[in-house]
């Protein structure tokens, strides 16, 4: 496994937010090494992860569903795409967010090995700023910002208001 040493600031991060995790044997066909949904948790086998920061993006699937729904996320992840603020889009936004709330380096969540090889260009708008999904965790009313709410507090993304959804 990569980036070992963060897999325990990243389990104490989801269990003090509140999302469901535990360490169980998984069968090796999964989207992700070592990673599986199942009933709303997120589960992990630490013989087969490889890239401890894909938690924080799989975890972010899960934070961002309505708490009616939550408990029945599994790996298809369609309940997503049928819900507003709930995609690809605003799991990203919200992983980035809790990597930096934990104190990761970003190359932590986006690595070489994912994001369809899409890494160096995620982190380059990272760097400049760009945060793909925010608006859709302001919709969702998770996070603030003023490139999407003329009016909203001092609690600016990548710091968020709420990690799960409402």
């Amino acid at each position: 496994m990569r980036d070992a040493q963060h897999l325990p600031a990243i389990l104490a991060f989801l269990a003090q937010v509140g999302i469901a995790i535990r360490e169980e044997p998984i069968a090796p066909d999964t989207f992700l090494p070592g990673i599986a949904i199942r009933d709303g948790a997120l589960v992990f086998d630490s013989a087969r992860l490889q890239w401890p920061g894909d938690l924080l993006h799989e975890a972010g699937h899960i934070a961002v569903l309505p708490p009616a729904v939550r408990p029945q996320a599994g790996d298809d992840l369609q309940l997503g795409a049928e819900i507003p603020f709930a995609g690809e889009m605003e799991a990203l936004a919200w992983a980035y967010a809790a990597a930096t709330a934990i104190g990761l380096p970003v190359e932590v969540l986006v690595h070489e090995g994912g994001y369809k090889g899409q890494s160096k260009a995620l982190l380059q708008m990272y760097a400049l700023g760009i945060y793909p999904g925010l608006q859709g965790l302001c919709g969702a009313q998770m996070a603030e910002s003023p490139n999407f709410m003329p009016e909203c507090g001092p609690v600016h993304y990548p710091r968020m208001l709420k990690w799960l959804r409402d």
